[in-house]
């Protein structure tokens, strides 16, 4: 049985798999400048640079989806969900900071 629901070209599944993998990818590559750098004080912009590298990512995956290939096309449904992975990352690591410097502590 398929259970796959689409109205009018909008699949909600593809949008959250879209959102999980852009929150996943933002999330991961800002842990990667937590545990790399020894200046932790610095992680707020550092954490916008992630989340805006992760947006101009999504659009230029979208952009050469039509550009590139004859059997995909851009959709911009994508670059939204995808973005909103990217500001749920953004406010996930927001709110775990405290728990992630601390075990930076303790790790270091």
């Amino acid at each position: 049985m398929d259970f796959k629901v689409s109205v009018a070209g909008f699949d909600p599944t593809d949008k959250m798999l879209h959102a999980g993998a852009y929150l996943f990818l933002a999330f991961l590559w800002k842990l990667f400048f937590v545990f790399h750098k020894a200046d932790f004080k610095r992680y707020t912009s550092n954490l916008l640079w992630v989340a805006l590298a992760c947006f101009l990512f999504g659009m230029l995956i979208e952009v050469l989806q039509g550009t590139l290939t004859s059997y995909r096309t851009p959709d911009w449904w994508d670059v939204l969900a995808n973005s909103t992975g990217v500001v749920l990352a953004v406010i996930f690591f927001t709110v775990m900071a405290p728990t992630v410097k601390k075990l930076k502590q303790k790790v270091a």
